[in-house]
């Protein structure tokens, strides 16, 4: 068996693949378990503020709060977002059912994603929208000019899918190689 390149470009030394569904690949890094780590801890983020919202455990939504009780996932967000920048428009949009579900589904579906490892691009691109607005809601930001942690966790998110985080301990690289996937290259 010949000894093959890393799949990330830049690795100094070759290595000897593994067989894997009778195909050569590459052994995971130790770089690649901490963009795995990190791509598990970010989707629980994501998926633990839908739960909290939808169940109100008490954490950052209090139980009578909670979505299943009649609360608006995005009321205390938007609506005091009112001196900011663009606080007209996102106020606006506090309390809307349909923003309430298109960010209760964010929040779950990019959560889901990326634990699993599965839909990175997708899940980077609409995660990476999502705390986009959340830091445009809070502009001028009290602490920095224009970066926090928003903008963090957008830059990573970006990083992740491009490194193909899904592929060490996520099912990214089984998801990659499904029939629907080949069709439509963009739910890698």
């Amino acid at each position: 068996m010949a000894l093959t390149q890393g799949r990330h470009q830049g690795d100094a030394a070759p290595r000897t693949p593994a067989l894997s569904a009778g195909r050569p690949q590459t052994p995971a890094r130790p770089a690649d378990h901490v963009f795995a780590v990190a791509r598990i801890a970010i989707g629980w983020i994501f998926l633990w503020a839908f739960l909290d919202k939808l169940f109100g455990w008490g954490f950052a939504t209090p139980a009578n709060r909670a979505w299943i009780h009649g609360g608006s996932p995005t009321t205390g967000f938007l609506k005091g977002t009112t001196d900011h920048t663009f606080g007209g428009l996102f106020t606006a949009l506090a309390g809307q059912a349909w923003v309430d579900w298109l960010f209760m589904l964010g929040l779950a579906g990019i959560g889901t994603a990326l634990i699993l490892g599965a839909g990175m691009r997708i899940a980077a691109t609409t995660g990476g929208l999502l705390l986009l607005f959340m830091w445009a809601a809070e502009l001028p930001l009290a602490n920095n000019p224009f970066m926090d942690d928003h903008i963090i966790y957008a830059i990573v998110l970006a990083g992740l899918a491009l490194a193909g985080a899904g592929d060490t301990l996520g099912i990214g690289e089984w998801w990659s190689s499904t029939a629907i996937v080949k069709r439509h290259p963009i739910l890698k």
